[in-house]
């Protein structure tokens, strides 16, 4: 092990895998997450919901309850999707974020959320409304990210850290801002940031960042 900073993104080590499921219930909720990502919760009818999934009104309440009752199936699966992105062990992580993997790395990022996906939005609209999901969703990440770090520190993955609350937040952040700012930094860089290409440059200049710094020693005072 090399006692560099960890050197890939910590949200992108496994794949969000589609359910498959074909069902009424998962064609509305499926509805409900791409309306709400566009347009949030409080914007979005039920009867438009309804309209999208191509059901009746009633059998949206019939499955759900209410508006209410859809948006708490919603967030239980997008958080679903999103912690499996940190459900891998966290030996096989630390196997994953050392050595030259960084290609790899970033197309496992890019299956998680294919073209078109809704979840990267919603997830966005989470956690910049000050959403009470969001706020546990990055709770939850946060003391993975932490724990994280003290496996790596154990193994010599990375150097110590003298206030390891800080560097996991530091870290968890870059890594959610490429999900918050996907599109600024699309038109900056001039490739989505989360497809195979625009994830392999990132990580790529993610990981001399992290392994080498970003800036030149300080000149000593003579």
């Amino acid at each position: 092990m090399t006692d560099t900073v960890p050197v890939f993104s910590l949200l992108n080590m496994s794949s969000v895998v589609d359910d498959g499921d074909l069902t009424a219930r998962a064609s509305i909720r499926n509805a409900a997450l791409r309306l709400f990502a566009e347009r949030g919760h409080d914007a979005v009818t039920l009867r438009e919901i309804a309209g999208v999934a191509g059901v009746s009104p009633a059998l949206v309440v019939h499955h759900f309850g209410s508006k209410d009752g859809l948006r708490a199936a919603v967030d239980e699966y997008a958080g679903r999707a999103f912690d499996s992105l940190f459900a891998m062990d966290e030996h096989d992580l630390v196997d994953a974020m050392t050595g030259d993997n960084w290609v790899s790395v970033g197309e496992m990022f890019a299956r998680a959320f294919p073209p078109g996906s809704p979840l990267p939005a919603y997830l966005r609209r989470l956690l910049l409304t000050n959403d009470p999901v969001g706020a546990a969703l990055f709770g939850r990440w946060f003391a993975q990210t932490r724990r994280l770090l003290d496996t790596m520190a154990d193994l010599g993955a990375t150097r110590p850290s003298e206030d390891v609350a800080v560097r996991a937040a530091f870290l968890l952040v870059n890594d959610l801002a490429v999900l918050l700012l996907r599109n600024q930094v699309a038109a900056a860089i001039g490739v989505d940031p989360l497809t195979p290409e625009g994830m392999s440059r990132w990580a790529k200049e993610v990981t001399a960042v992290y392994q080498q710094g970003a800036f030149a020693p300080g000149k000593e005072q003579s």
